[in-house]
Parts: C-alpha cells; structure tokens; sequence
C-alpha cells in the first residue's frame, strides 16, 4: 500500500479491528448457505461497491487478490468431475462426469473461493497490527501473552519479504538465479524456513528476557474500545449477505449446499 493510501483517514478507519473480525465471518459463513454463481457474485459485486470506505485503490485490491483468483479454479475440479451428472453430458472417464451441472457448480464454487477471500483484503488490506493486537486483547479479552505472539508474528511477515528479495538479488549476482524456476524456488523456501526458525527462537528468548511471557496483568498504552460506526458496519455486513443470497433466490438459483 502506497504512502498516499496510509495518509488518507477513511471511513473503515474508525471500526475497531476485533469488528473487522466479525465482519469478515459474518460476509463469508453465509455463502456456504447456497452454491450458485449468482449469489457469489452479487456478493462479490457489493463488496466492491463499498471499496471507497476502505481507502484502498482498486489496483491494489486486484493485485492481491491475483492468487486467489489463480488458484480458484482448483476448488471447482473436483465439482467439475465428481459432482452429479445432469443436463448434457460432455465426457466420461471412470469416475469423472463433465454436465452441463458439474460445470456450473465449478464456476460456482470458484466465485465463492473468491467471494469469501475478497472481504478479508477490504478489511484488513489497511489495519495496523499493533490497533488489532490492542483490541484483541483489550476488546475481545483475549491474553496478552497470546496477542504478542500474534503482533511478533505480524511483525516478521515484512522480514520475509525482504529476505526473499535479498536472497533473489544475491542468487541473481552470483549467476545462479535466472535457470531452473522450480529448484530455486524449493530451495530458497528451505532458506526462508531455517531463516523463520532461527529467527522465531531467537525473538520468542527476547521477549521472555523482557517479561512479555509474565502472567501478571499488563497495561495498553493505546485504548480500544467499539463505537456507534462498529455496529453500523455490522449492520452493512448483514445486508449485503441478506442482498445476496436474495438475488440468488429471485433469480431461482439458490442451491442449498446439501442439495
């Protein structure tokens, strides 16, 4: 995210981050309700609508949600072949079926994949880890002890990405980095592993040494507490989900999962 994103306030700014939480489970359990292309997309569709509020451009919203949409279409093959033939038949093979309702269930069940990854990128594609850490433990009660481990492991996410960069540039320098994209990505996740364990051990002694491992009460320097804009968010979650599956039911649809 762009400097210019993280110095605009926006309206999902002011939603404490333990309803984001909320939110996220409110617009993705809903959809196992139904399996159709319909309501995935009317929820996909409304979702976007409300990308003003988060302060995110479109472009970065599409950039990370590029390997969900890559990977999508696995969870619609085993639909694609294995779920129960009807209408026309295209082909056959042992246990493999392709109909015309095995193909509309794969497309179906890939535009959910991508309807129930889309809303954590709105949510959390702007909120700070230490604001969620703060209400995790001061919101939703959780221990400190647990929620430190959480932020610390937040925190390292960025290192990674730097380490892989480091390493890609030194393999690059050293001539090695421009064959074999398989072998040099294997090895350098090995890399990355060891990289994450040393790291790990050594950040889980530190914090110890400081007494973040201590089970006396501790004190938040930054308060957490939800508002009147927390349950209007809700309130929005539930009317797209209700928006959704209600367009999916118009339009005659709505497949109940276990249907």
């Amino acid at each position: 995210m762009t400097t210019t994103e993280t110095a605009r306030t926006v309206w999902l700014d002011g939603v404490n981050p333990v309803t984001k939480l909320l939110l996220a489970v409110l617009l993705s359990v809903p959809l196992f309700a139904s399996i159709d292309v319909t309501s995935a997309l009317a929820a996909i569709g409304l979702q976007l609508l409300c990308l003003p509020l988060t302060g995110l451009r479109l472009r970065t919203v599409l950039k990370r949600l590029l390997p969900i949409v890559i990977f999508a279409p696995i969870a619609g093959v085993s639909m694609l072949l294995y779920a129960e033939p009807a209408g026309h038949i295209y082909f056959t093979f042992g246990f493999a079926t392709i109909s015309d309702d095995s193909i509309t269930l794969a497309i179906a069940v890939s535009l959910r994949v991508i309807a129930l990854g889309l809303p954590t990128i709105l949510l959390f594609g702007g909120t700070d880890p230490t604001q969620l850490a703060d209400a995790l433990a001061q919101v939703a009660k959780l221990p400190s002890r647990f929620v430190l481990g959480i932020l610390a492991g937040t925190r390292m996410l960025g290192l990674f990405l730097d380490d892989w960069r480091t390493m890609s540039l030194a393999r690059r320098a050293r001539g090695v980095g421009d064959r074999g994209v398989l072998r040099r990505f294997f090895s350098m996740a090995f890399v990355l592993l060891v990289f994450a364990v040393r790291r790990g051990s050594k950040l889980a002694l530190a914090m110890e040494a400081r007494g973040f491992g201590s089970g006396i009460p501790r004190t938040w320097s930054r308060p957490s507490r939800l508002h009147p804009r927390d349950a209007v968010a809700l309130l929005g979650g539930i009317a797209i989900m209700a928006l959704a599956l209600t367009a999916a039911v118009v339009a005659g649809t709505f497949r109940f999962v276990w249907s």
